[in-house]
């Protein structure tokens, strides 16, 4: 990797992490939904104008329909999701089971797409849940009305790999700027009115304003860039070895910004979390065509 790229990848980890950060401040005041809009919203804008400028704008006409579908499953859902969940959960916690996503992913182009399940996948995914039941064990052990927040991360993550694998089987060929501008439309339409039903009665206040638009400035716009960035410099399985550093900069950010403290064993579990995820990804190849992309939070 060229060093330009491996600053464009710690630069895209660092981004994705501090989503959860953002999304932890803004999201008591906002709500998930009204917070969810703001990030595509704005994200949505924002490349759309990189898009009419590229001269793409036919392109996404063309590829509107799919696009806008595979946002209302792989953006719209998992972010409300995790907007619930980070109401109560830590940005630590939720950057590490964010890192189910590639499991996730695996398991859904086994039963849908008919994808063979090597052993080595298989065994990641194995140890990756057991990852999850640790975690989980000891949060429920404390705290029993945490089951529904991490069901909700679960949850997010696996509409992240049906969007992958979506992806790879109705927008073969299309640019990602354009697909990933797509998505982010269909996300915006499909949170309008759920954020309108659920707009908090109280202004949010200008931190979580701010929050709200650093999440879709940095943290969806331009982080889409640099991972689209990536894929053409250094192939998709490359980029998206991106999934074992955002649990990094999620429990580093969370705790530096917000005080958060995690246990040893939230440790273990996200390290075992990350290893099943590195089995699901394999050794990075460049243009590995069984490459499944990561996903934002």
């Amino acid at each position: 990797m060229k060093p330009r790229d491996l600053i464009d990848f710690v630069l895209l980890a660092a981004l994705w992490g501090a989503s959860f950060l953002f999304m932890r401040i803004a999201v008591p005041e906002f709500g998930a939904f009204a917070l969810m809009l703001v990030r595509c919203g704005v994200a949505a804008l924002l490349m759309l104008g990189l898009v009419a400028v590229r001269g793409q704008l036919p392109a996404l006409g063309t590829a509107l329909k799919p696009a806008a579908w595979i946002g209302v499953i792989g953006s719209a859902l998992p972010f409300a999701l995790f907007g619930f969940a980070l109401a109560s959960l830590s940005a630590g916690l939720g950057s590490i089971l964010n890192a189910t996503t590639p499991m996730w992913t695996a398991l859904v182009a086994r039963y849908w797409l008919d994808e063979p399940l090597p052993a080595r996948r298989l065994a990641g995914i194995v140890i990756g849940f057991i990852g999850v039941a640790a975690l989980a064990s000891t949060r429920l052990g404390s705290d029993q009305h945490s089951v529904l927040p991490i069901l909700a991360c679960l949850g997010a993550t696996l509409a992240y790999g049906v969007a992958a694998n979506q992806s790879r089987h109705f927008l073969q060929g299309v640019a990602p700027l354009v697909s990933a501008t797509g998505s982010q439309v269909g996300a915006t339409l499909a949170l309008a009115p759920l954020a309108a039903l659920s707009w908090p009665a109280s202004p949010p206040s200008a931190g979580a304003w701010a929050a709200a638009i650093v999440l879709a400035v940095f943290c969806t716009a331009l982080a889409y860039l640099l991972y689209f960035r990536l894929i053409r410099h250094t192939g998709a399985q490359q980029a998206s070895a991106v999934t074992y550093l955002i649990p990094l900069f999620g429990v580093v950010w969370g705790a530096t910004f917000l005080g958060e403290r995690l246990e040893a064993i939230h440790l273990v579990g996200g390290l075992i979390i990350i290893i099943g995820s590195a089995l699901v990804l394999g050794s990075p190849r460049r243009g590995a065509r069984s490459a499944q992309p990561a996903k934002p939070s």
